[in-house]
């Protein structure tokens, strides 16, 4: 055999071995992907079985689906859970929250990604760190700030706490976005007699668009399950968000397992509309934050 024809039976060998290689860590991959699939779906759907199914049939059958459709339960969950109140109060509560953790936080994140004024880095850090520290460090001496301020039980109070409490997060994650970002073409604007404001509103915001986006699902997501802060600082019912509707269902010596979980789909349902429908851009917003971060 000449040595070109070794080379080549060498060469297929190796191929072959490689796509094997790529075959069995497909197969993982795959296997990894279908595992975390069932975690994320199965607890779904018992959810929805249960939330079809009599009290007494989910302590006979707690997992499987249902041997007949209650679908009244929706309607009673609805009622007995003042729902109509509560999600209108948790619209208000996101909107507001995101119109003003976009346009702060934007601000402040083009500030520290653009001037970077002394001590930005340190600040940044500050931010980070500060995200991750739970709520129930600092609850106590925000519920007495707040009742100096006279601003406990209302709508514009639970706001701001919202606001500020989402602020290092936010400003965190626009920033890793604007920084990265071309500086040619903001100055090209500034030359054709763009000011601050108009850079900021024509050139950043567009090339940041993902980024607000994700921003705006996240902060969305976590005003709309949040239930400590709303239950701390606001005592009027009529102003409570959409997850206090589950006390609803709980008595003194039982629970009706079959309203909470209609209760949950209820909940869960605009949210993994939203979620569905903006699925892309979020994906693809996370995955780009994380590479400029």
């Amino acid at each position: 055999m000449t040595a070109i024809g070794k080379v080549s039976l060498r060469d297929t060998v190796f191929q072959r071995g490689q796509s094997k290689e790529r075959s069995k860590l497909l197969v993982f991959n795959h296997a990894v992907l279908l595992l975390l699939t069932a975690f994320a779906v199965i607890p779904l759907a018992v959810l929805t079985f249960n939330s079809l199914k009599t009290e007494l049939e989910i302590g006979q059958n707690p997992l499987g689906p249902p041997k007949q459709i209650i679908i009244e339960n929706f309607a009673e969950a609805w009622d007995k859970g003042d729902f109509a109140t509560t999600m209108r109060n948790s619209v208000i509560y996101v909107v507001a929250t995101i119109t003003a953790e976009l346009i702060l936080g934007g601000l402040a994140a083009y500030a520290l990604a653009r001037k970077r004024p002394p001590g930005s880095d340190l600040l940044m850090l500050y931010f980070l760190v500060a995200s991750t520290i739970p709520v129930w460090m600092y609850i106590v001496p925000l519920f007495v700030q707040m009742r100096t301020m006279k601003m406990l039980g209302t709508f514009h109070g639970l706001i701001v706490i919202y606001i500020a409490g989402n602020a290092p997060l936010t400003i965190f994650l626009l920033r890793s976005y604007m920084i990265d970002l071309p500086r040619e073409l903001e100055d090209a604007a500034r030359v054709d007699g763009a000011n601050e404001f108009q850079v900021l509103t024509r050139i950043v915001l567009p090339l940041t668009k993902p980024g607000f986006l994700t921003v705006g699902l996240v902060v969305g997501l976590g005003v709309w399950n949040e239930y400590t802060l709303a239950l701390t600082f606001v005592h009027d019912p009529n102003r409570f968000p959409v997850t206090t509707s589950f006390a609803k269902f709980v008595d003194r010596f039982d629970t009706n397992w079959a309203l909470t979980s209609a209760g949950a789909i209820i909940i869960l349902f605009p949210v993994m509309v939203l979620f569905l429908a903006l699925q892309r851009q979020f994906i693809e917003g996370l995955a780009e934050g994380g590479i400029k971060t």
